[in-house]
């Protein structure tokens, strides 16, 4: 076994590598950017080493700085997590010549399952059912919609390279062809280097189910599958193990043609093998096909860990240090139900918007496994992905799992930036997904539903209030809340404060009856409340309840999170009198991919006129109206804020600015 791994890869995953290797008494170097210079994954390891700026490709992709890394503190090998190096086999080349073991596959295997055209020529060679579709070399427009209408519409195009969900687009008939392959092929060139694509038939209820593979390089094993089929934009949301709705008869036949696949590139190391699989008619086992393989570590490992009991990065470390695989087929059952939910920092009703922002408040439930790279006071940075956490549970049965997933997503808190949180927890609720009947556009179809913020319990308010004054919470924190204890003659102590929340302003009035007892009065309504262990007691009743005050916000957790905002008068009116530009305005911090736009030049409502690039994703920015461009402030290649003015409007009457970027 090795003595010391480095560790290529930041965050959750990081931090998760660290507590197996640990477990087995393998010591561990992390490396970090600048950005992650305080990071989890930094304070946990036995080493670390700084490699570079927070753009990953001047750190975390620098593989000469990582494999430098590697041998300047010792390290006998290289584990890259999932996600940047880890399916590069020209890294995992570079790290053998430097003699180092990759924690992995080869490069052959990698670059044999790397480009989505040729892996499904290996897979049809080696007897795995693909979808029908165009996989060739011709990249000539005319020839790809040629190919397309052959198949039969709605198709998808895809890059060949890289995943999740990057350089994909849905076509649903022959007019929107052109465009949309214009727009795959751009963000494939940007987001992995390479901009050919292949065109496929669209499943109409389609279900993304994947089994979990694991090689030595001669032989492989299955250990079952996953059902990765809520998503949005191509993103896994949810993700269960076993499938729902799995048949004894389905699942042989994937788990053999899962590792059919693995043994014909002569797999090494953990994998994944996804299929698309037609649900219409339930799950057939002549009804699902090959998509893709994974050639590394998938973030939806827990769940399989789970069901199984094993634990992924074990077996990992023992393969790669020559140990034959620890288990056979025989050996590995499947048993009881397990879910995986991604807790992101985003906007979802902005369009799962990525977030930034700083962490004032993060708490999770002691009964669901917790796989985080963050902390209480930790910043969500742009620079990568925004996962917080990823909030697993299981149970003896699927209903049992799901209750329990339920319950922690109700007791996890976050406050400080925005979340998914909400709606995690609306999609469990969610009746489809509930008794198990899932494709992966669920999502797309509910989303007016599962994007809607509950309306808060009417004691929200009220406790919101008294966390605005600083009362709430202030004995568990350990603090006083001075004016609250001080003297007063003749009449209780009283103090007004302002929320902001919902879109409305509300204006309390908290009297102090004794310490811990207090009188909250909003508009026409008043409430008595007391602190209790646990929350508190409101007119009598008993609420579980965790009230945080935090910078400018106060915020209530009582099953959801309900934020609210403490206004400052003399901002406000600062901001009134500054007025507002009209324009184009950066989301969020972001790279500028591309600008469309010219300053006196006209454009119609829905017009593309950017694409900003942020957390991995690229984001198109259309006019809202029919206008006139009268500035444009940036130039591609160039890093903005969020809230930066990028193109300014005006009418047809305006006259043409001289604004552009220099």
């Amino acid at each position: 076994m090795f003595e010391r791994i480095l560790i290529a890869n930041r965050g959750e995953i990081a931090c998760r590598i660290v507590r197996t290797a640990r477990r087995m008494g393998v010591s561990t170097v992390a490396v970090f950017s600048d950005a992650d210079a305080g990071a989890l994954h930094v304070e946990m390891a036995d080493e670390a080493v700084h490699i570079g700026a927070p753009p990953p490709a001047e750190s975390y992709l620098c593989a000469a700085r990582i494999i430098e890394a590697a041998l300047e503190t010792g390290a006998q090998a290289i584990h890259p997590g999932y996600g940047f190096l880890s399916e590069n086999p020209d890294f995992v080349e570079k790290a053998e010549q430097a003699g180092l073991t990759f924690i992995g596959p080869s490069a052959d295997a990698i670059r044999a399952m790397g480009l989505k055209d040729a892996a499904k020529r290996v897979m049809e060679q080696a007897g795995v059912p693909v979808v029908p579709g165009w996989h060739g070399d011709n990249q000539d427009p005319e020839h790809l919609a040629a190919a397309a209408a052959a198949i039969g519409w709605p198709v998808l195009i895809k890059a060949v390279a890289g995943g999740g969900g990057k350089g994909m687009r849905l076509v649903d008939g022959p007019d929107a062809f052109a465009g949309a392959l214009e727009g795959a092929r751009r963000e494939a060139r940007g987001a992995f280097g390479n901009d050919a694509v292949l065109v496929e038939k669209y499943i109409e209820k389609p279900r993304h189910i994947e089994v979990q593979i694991f090689g030595d390089g001669t032989r492989a094993v299955h250990l079952f599958e996953r059902d990765c089929s809520l998503q949005r934009r191509h993103q896994k949301v949810i993700e269960e193990a076993p499938a729902p709705g799995m048949t004894d008869e389905m699942r042989t036949a994937m788990g053999q043609a899962a590792v059919r696949a693995a043994e014909a590139i002569g797999y090494r190391g953990a994998g994944t093998v996804e299929f698309i699989v037609d649900a219409s008619e339930g799950l057939r086992p002549d009804r699902f096909w090959f998509m893709e393989m994974n050639t590394r570590l998938q973030v939806e490992h827990p769940v399989t860990e789970a069901v199984t009991g094993i634990d992924l990065v074990e077996w990992q470390l023992r393969v790669a240090a020559g140990e034959p695989l620890p288990a056979t087929q025989d050996d590995i059952s499947l048993s009881g139900h397990a879910f995986e939910a991604r807790l992101y920092a985003e906007d979802v009703s902005a369009g799962f918007l990525p977030a930034t922002g700083r962490l004032d408040h993060l708490v999770f439930p002691q009964e669901a496994r917790i796989d985080t790279g963050v902390r209480a006071g930790d910043e969500i940075s742009p620079w990568y992905d925004p996962m917080i956490a990823k909030i697993t549970t299981c149970g003896p049965t699927r209903d049992i799992a799901l209750s329990r997933l339920r319950r922690a997503l109700a007791h996890t808190e976050v406050a400080g930036t925005t979340t998914n949180l909400d709606f995690l927890a609306t999609l469990t609720r969610q009746p489809d997904f509930g008794c198990g009947d899932v494709d992966t556009g669920l999502i797309a179809r509910r989303i007016d539903t599962l994007a809607r913020l509950p309306a808060p319990p009417p004691f929200v308010p009220f406790l919101a209030a008294l966390g605005a004054a600083g009362l709430a919470g202030a004995s568990a924190a350990g603090q006083g809340a001075a004016w609250s204890e001080g003297f007063a003659l003749w009449q209780p102590l009283e103090r007004e404060v302002r929320l902001e929340g919902g879109g409305e302003e509300i204006t309390a009035r908290i009297t102090v009856i004794a310490p811990g007892r207090y009188r909250v009065k909003i508009g026409t309504a008043e409430s008595g409340i007391s602190t209790v262990p646990g929350g508190y007691a409101i007119d009598g009743c008993r609420v579980a309840a965790r009230v945080v005050r935090h910078g400018g916000r106060a915020s209530v957790f009582a099953g959801h999170g309900w934020h609210f905002d403490l206004p400052d008068p003399l901002a406000r009116a600062q901001e009134a009198g500054e007025g507002s530009e009209n324009g184009i305005r950066a989301p969020m911090p972001g790279l500028v991919q591309a600008v469309f736009a010219a300053p006196g030049q006209a454009v119609s409502a829905g017009d593309r006129l950017a694409v900003l690039e942020a957390m991995k994703m690229a984001h198109e920015l259309v006019a809202p109206r029919d206008c006139m461009v009268t500035g444009v402030f940036v130039r591609p290649g160039q890093q903005v804020e969020a809230g930066a003015l990028l193109i300014g409007f005006g009418t047809d009457d305006d006259e043409t600015g001289s604004g552009a970027a220099e």
